[in-house]
């Protein structure tokens, strides 16, 4: 009844628990597809270590997370269609209670809330672990709008791939990941939030996901590179929400909040050395709100 595909590279140390968080499910009538994206460790021993027939192991060259993915979406025969990332952990009942709430609301899609911990497994639980206030400002922001897809132009509250639990009719509508490195599963959400309006619920009071945070997915590269495709998609799906003709106004606005910010922040290093608090994200919902105001105000006359 439920595919799950866990995308694997190089995670050996964080396989095993991958897996078995899968395998021991309260529901079990499941398949568990590990696509091996090219791993280089002994990520493949650790998976073929485990004799259960619901697993399925599939190797290629190195193809990058979203082509991984997208491959597992190819092969997957269920009913529903969720996503494991090979170092994070599903809660044991997580499973069982999405077909639960899927069942009684006809999602689409379901999401949950997510349990921060190390390498060792252990909880981040300090309220001022960097994570922990982002993550908290994000789900503050949803809980006041009440509103999935503004609440997303704010910030992922998904947090990661991990969260995504779907029906197979709504994988085959949204269609396959597009190729942004690090923030595919964004993406991905912003296309089911447009293609089912309300089919996607998130249970926010329901933590059924342990999300692994260490070295690997960070700092690093991605500290710009995320930053720079966050900015993209945040304009790129605020534009799907307002009318063609008022594209320009948005674009232009957006461009130049950018440009501000910059210039905002080489100021503020010459003045006493730091950029401060950085507020594109609230100065493009300032504009947003200004644009669907006006939006407003034409189709009511």
């Amino acid at each position: 009844m439920i595919s799950v595909i866990i995308p694997a590279y190089n995670h050996e140390a964080f396989i095993g628990a991958a897996i078995e968080s899968v395998l021991d499910q309260t529901w079990q009538d499941l398949e568990l597809l590990v696509i091996d994206d090219g791993s280089t460790d002994n990520t493949a021993a650790v998976v073929k270590g485990y004799t259960d027939s619901r697993i399925s192991y599939y190797y290629q060259e190195n193809q990058d997370a979203y082509n991984t993915i997208n491959r597992g979406l190819s092969l997957a025969q269920g009913e529903f269609i969720a996503i494991l990332n090979s170092d994070d952990i599903y809660a044991l009942d997580r499973l069982n209670r999405l077909v639960e709430e899927q069942k009684e609301t006809g999602a689409a899609c379901l999401f949950t809330d997510v349990i921060p911990v190390d390498d060792q497994g252990a909880v981040f639980a300090d309220p001022a672990f960097g994570w922990n206030i982002w993550h908290k400002k994000n789900r503050a922001f949803y809980r006041k709008c009440t509103d999935l897809y503004t609440a997303f132009l704010k910030g992922n509250f998904m947090v990661t791939t991990s969260n995504l639990f779907m029906t197979a009719e709504a994988v085959a509508q949204v269609g396959k990941f597009c190729s942004l490195r690090y923030l595919h599963d964004y993406d991905y959400i912003f296309r089911l939030m447009l293609a089912h309006p309300d089919g996607v619920v998130y249970l926010a009071d329901e933590q059924l996901l342990y999300y692994r945070i260490h070295g690997g997915n960070t700092l690093g590269e991605a500290a710009i590179i995320g930053r720079e495709q966050d900015q993209e998609l945040i304009l790129k799906y605020m534009l799907k929400t307002i009318p063609d003709d008022l594209h320009h106004y948005v674009s232009a606005g957006s461009e130049r909040l950018v440009e501000l910010e910059r210039e905002l922040c080489a100021v503020r290093q010459q003045l006493d050395g730091g950029c401060g608090e950085p507020s594109v994200r609230e100065l493009s919902k300032q504009l947003s709100d200004a644009v669907k105001y006006k939006v407003k105000k034409k189709f009511s006359r």
